[in-house]
C-alpha cells in the first residue's frame, strides 16, 4: 500500500482576531493499493491539535472527521494538484520533479511536488518506508531557500545535479525550534533546510550518529521554475533496526 500524507498550514492573514501561527499539522493520510482502483482518505490524529491549537475545520472535501473515505478515483482534492497532461509545459514540469517514465503516476507526482497551490495552504508528503537493515531515502524540494542571506543564495545558484550536501542540526530556529539544515561542504554555506515534517525523524536518525546521514542535489531548476520547486534534494541515512519514522500521534489514524 502507497500512503501520503496531508499537511495543514496555520495561516491565518495577519491583523486577523487570531492571527496564524504558520506552524504546519499534519492532519489526513491518503492511501492507495497500487493497480486495484482503489483509494482512502482519512484524518490523523494530528487534526485535534491543529483544532485545538489553530482552529482547524474539517476541509469541505472530507467534511467528517471520524468517517473513511473510498474511491474508485483519486480524491479531486487531490486530482487538482496535478498538472493536466495537456499543459504545453507538462514535459518540462516533469522534467523538473527528475522523475522516470515508470515513476510518473499521481502518487509519485504528488510525493515529489507537495501538490501545492497558491490558493490553499495544504501539502502533500510521503510516508518514510525504512529497509529491514533501517535504511532509508527522501527526496523534497529544499526549503526556506528564499530565507537565506545573499551570499548563500549565490551559491545555491551554482550548485549542480550530483553536489553533496552536509546536513547539520539547527536548535534555536525561531519556526520550529529544531531544524535540520543543508549546507555545501568544505565553504559551510546554509543553502536551506529539510521539510519540517521530516525533522522528528531525522533527529532520531542523527542520534545514531550524524556521520550516518549524507545529502545531494538531483536538479537545480533555475526561474522560471516556481520558487517551491527549486532544488531537488534527497537524503539518506539509517535508522536503527525496528525504529518506525511517522509513527508518532500525530500521523496515526483519528479512526481505526
Amino acid at each position: 500500500m502507497k500512503t501520503l500524507f496531508l499537511a495543514w498550514q496555520d495561516a491565518r492573514p495577519d491583523g486577523g482576531a487570531r492571527p496564524g501561527s504558520r506552524a504546519w499539522f499534519p492532519i489526513g493520510r491518503l492511501e492507495s493499493e497500487p493497480g486495484q482502483g482503489w483509494f482512502r482518505f482519512l484524518y490523523t490524529k494530528g487534526v485535534l491539535e491543529a483544532q485545538a491549537k489553530a482552529g482547524f475545520q474539517p476541509l469541505d472535501a472530507f467534511p467528517q472527521f471520524e468517517k473513511v473515505y473510498e474511491s474508485g478515483e483519486l480524491f479531486p482534492l487531490f486530482q487538482n494538484r496535478l498538472i493536466s497532461p495537456k499543459r504545453e509545459d507538462y514535459a518540462e514540469y516533469l522534467e523538473r520533479l527528475a522523475l522516470s517514465p515508470e515513476e510518473r503516476d499521481p502518487f509519485a507526482i504528488l510525493a515529489v511536488s507537495g501538490g501545492g497551490r497558491q490558493t490553499d495552504n495544504l501539502e502533500v508528503f510521503p510516508q518514510i518506508r525504512p529497509h529491514r537493515d533501517g535504511r532509508f531515502a527522501s527526496r523534497f524540494f529544499l526549503h526556506g531557500w528564499r530565507h537565506v542571506n545573499m551570499p548563500s543564495q549565490e551559491r545555491l545558484n551554482r550548485l549542480e545535479a550530483g553536489a553533496a550536501l552536509q546536513v547539520a542540526v539547527e536548535l534555536n530556529n525561531p519556526a520550529t525550534g529544531a531544524a535540520i539544515q543543508l549546507l555545501t561542504p568544505g565553504d559551510y554555506f546554509m543553502v536551506g533546510w529539510t521539510p519540517r515534517y521530516l525533522i522528528k525523524d531525522m533527529l532520531a536518525a542523527i542520534a545514531g550518529g550524524v556521520e550516518n546521514m549524507r545529502a545531494h542535489v538531483i536538479r537545480n531548476n533555475p526561474p522560471p521554475a516556481p520558487h517551491n520547486q527549486r532544488v531537488l534534494v534527497e537524503l539518506e541515512g539509517r535508522f536503527q533496526i525496528g525504529y518506525q519514522p511517522m509513527s508518532s500521534e500525530e500521523f496515526l489514524p483519528l479512526v481505526a
